[in-house]
């Protein structure tokens, strides 16, 4: 006779595994988005390729102007040619730090910057080296600008340039007189000594507030980097102003220079460096036996 058992209700049974057909179900939505995925990735690919290839071969992103700003002295085709490389490329793939560095080798250009505007334009930016004196080499004339920079032989164009003759410049350059006009001929030579240039400049900023001061000098020499010596126009007579104070130095002279003239005839230099006194040396006499005379604003 055979017993029932009754059912149990909170019995439950073991798991069994997914059936195969459902495993197959879920493997085939898994590759479908996974195709689908990289469907999408493929087209935006493609996509982004073609743009990019319409950009790069559109006309419309060729460089077709070159616009300069800041320049005074050198002209914006001068500018423009030394960067004509850039005239029909791209200007996304331009390579302006080439380009700057092409502009700066002229030495009329202290400084430059360049700007792409979209969708065909480059903007530079420059910063131009002024002169503010002539260097000489040999029987040669050069611009020479602030920071010993020469920058060009001195011509017939540059004819409007009232400048004084700087010289001393390089540390083997010796001192001489104003030469007869030179002949400009061949490139500019290497820049001069920075510490003299700089001198130099300081003598020049000091006067060019007094523009009667600076259009009666002819030439400055820094052969000594402490001691800057003046040449004026119808003055034989040399001044030494040291390294300050050459605006009030070179003033006291002009103020007793008729006096001093009418003591002695032939003045080879007049030593203004000292507050108190200044040192006349008569030309012909030995060096040491200058003569030490009263300082200006007094009687001689």
């Amino acid at each position: 006779m055979s017993v029932k058992a009754p059912a149990e209700k909170n019995f439950r049974r073991a798991r069994t595994r997914a059936r195969p057909a459902r495993r197959r179900k879920l493997r085939a939505l898994f590759s479908w988005r996974v195709a689908r995925g990289l469907l999408i990735v493929t087209l935006i690919a493609l996509a982004g390729y073609r743009a990019v290839s319409l950009v790069y071969h559109s006309t419309l992103f060729r460089v077709s102007r070159v616009r300069v700003q800041g320049n005074v002295l050198v002209s914006s085709g001068e500018v423009q040619a030394l960067v004509r490389d850039l005239q029909g490329a791209h200007i996304l793939t331009a390579d302006l730090a080439r380009s700057r560095t092409e502009l700066l080798e002229s030495p009329w250009l202290a400084d430059v910057a360049l700007r792409r505007v979209l969708p065909s334009t480059i903007d530079v930016f420059i910063s131009e080296r002024r002169p503010f004196g002539l260097c000489r080499q040999g029987d040669r004339l050069y611009l020479v600008a602030r920071d010993g920079t020469l920058m060009d032989e001195f011509g017939p164009r540059y004819a409007d340039f009232d400048l004084p003759i700087i010289d001393g410049l390089f540390p083997r350059q010796s001192r001489s007189r104003v030469s007869p006009a030179s002949r400009p001929r061949s490139a500019p030579v290497p820049t001069a000594d920075p510490a003299r240039a700089a001198l130099a400049a300081s003598v020049v900023d000091a006067l060019r507030p007094r523009p009667e001061l600076i259009k009666t000098v002819s030439q400055i020499d820094v052969s000594n980097v402490h001691d800057a010596v003046v040449l004026l126009d119808d003055d034989p007579a040399l001044l030494h102003l040291g390294d300050e104070r050459f605006r009030e130095r070179l003033q006291s002279y002009l103020g007793f220079a008729a006096a001093l003239r009418a003591r002695i005839a032939d003045i080879d230099y007049v030593d203004l460096r000292f507050e108190q006194r200044v040192y006349v040396k008569p030309r012909g006499r030995a060096a040491g036996t200058a003569m030490q005379l009263p300082a200006a604003g007094k009687t001689f």
